[in-house]
């Protein structure tokens, strides 16, 4: 009896040590946290195709469209001027760049002159017996002769005996001798070929200048030229006498320029054809950088929007059913340096106008009623 009292008792308290110990976890099991779904709230804005403009931007430096390198023809010690030969002086148009002193050159043309003169005096003899007709005009011209002043041209020949007669006494050669010495006197002064500035000044006043030698640099400073190199499928599109905005590189001044040239020959390795434009302003300097927005076409049934909204370069989000964000496939017409213009969306569609972190197709989105 007593051991089956016992083993009741056993049992009893097995059964109260489990109930117990479950009671205990029930007591001390916390229930699960329930998380509210967060759902993003995201700006879209409806679309509208229409004609987008294609604005190419290139770059590139300025030079002076009117530029000579100035060269030596004769050789000599420089001359000072009125203005001194140096960097960054003005010079109107034809006023003396630069004076080779040129007194023996001078010298030995007085002498040809005065040959050509006396070839003269000592052949109207002979003209007055053999061409009474023609004595006249060869004295009025001798009459003329001025050793100051540029030969005049010689009286026209009346006949084919005349113009034999003349030539054979060696007036002829003397007279074209003196205009080839003329026109190389003249070259002793180099004149401006138009209001410049001088860039370059290789020689100073005492310097002995050398036929062929480089002496400077002069360039016109009303109208500069920019070469830029366009893609090769934009070629049909740039014409002469298109208007072209330049811009600095801050963007803070911009200028109205023209396309003047195109060149006809494509490189070969980069594909791009060289394009000039013309630009004038006070304030542009030569070797100035500027960029290029040159208005090549308009594509239409096609929207413009940040290249960062663009995934794949293939797709923008959209937002269907004013909830499901939804991965559009479009075609990118032309990319531009922050912006796309892409076609294949519909009128009215909204797409997103700011990046998404984690979006991904068919996630649920709010949009923003005020969508500021």
């Amino acid at each position: 009896m007593r051991k089956i009292i016992l083993a009741v008792l056993g049992l009893l308290t097995i059964a109260g040590a489990v109930f117990l110990g479950n009671y205990l976890v029930k007591k001390n099991k916390k229930p699960a946290p329930k998380f509210k779904k967060a759902i993003k709230t995201v700006f879209v804005k409806p679309v509208i195709n229409k004609e987008v403009p294609i604005v190419i931007s290139v770059s590139g430096n300025l030079i002076a469209k009117n530029k000579i390198a100035l060269f030596s023809e004769v050789q000599g010690v420089l001359k000072p001027t009125n203005n001194a030969f140096k960097i960054g002086t003005v010079f109107n148009k034809g006023e003396v760049l630069l004076s080779v002193d040129s007194n023996e050159f001078y010298a030995g043309l007085q002498s040809q002159k005065n040959n050509l003169y006396n070839l003269i005096t000592g052949v109207l003899p002979d003209i007055r017996l053999d061409y009474p007709l023609e004595f006249k005009k060869w004295d009025t011209y001798l009459r003329a002769f001025s050793m100051d002043k540029t030969v005049a041209k010689l009286p026209e020949f009346s006949s084919t005996k005349e113009k034999y007669f003349i030539s054979g006494r060696g007036v002829l050669s003397a007279y074209y001798n003196v205009k080839n010495l003329e026109a190389r006197l003249v070259k002793y002064k180099i004149r401006a070929p138009f209001r410049g500035v001088l860039t370059e000044a290789l020689v100073t006043t005492g310097s002995l200048v050398r036929a062929g030698q480089k002496l400077g640099e002069f360039i016109d400073t009303n109208v500069y030229e920019m070469e830029v190199a366009m893609n090769i499928k934009f070629a049909d599109l740039l014409k002469k006498g298109n208007i072209v905005e330049l811009t600095n590189l801050e963007k803070t001044k911009s200028y109205k320029g023209k396309v003047v040239r195109v060149n006809g020959k494509v490189d070969q390795v980069s594909q791009t054809i060289k394009v000039y434009i013309d630009v004038a302003h006070k304030d542009l300097k030569e070797g100035m950088f500027l960029e290029a927005n040159i208005l090549a076409k308009s594509i239409p049934n096609t929207i413009e929007v940040s290249r960062k909204l663009l995934v794949d370069n293939t797709g923008l989000y959209t937002v269907k059913h004013d909830s499901i964000l939804t991965l559009t496939k479009v075609t990118p017409v032309y990319f531009g340096e922050n912006t796309v213009v892409v076609k294949g969306l519909k009128n009215n569609d909204k797409i997103i106008t700011q990046t998404l972190p984690g979006a991904f197709n068919g996630m649920i989105v709010n949009i923003d009623k005020n969508n500021k």
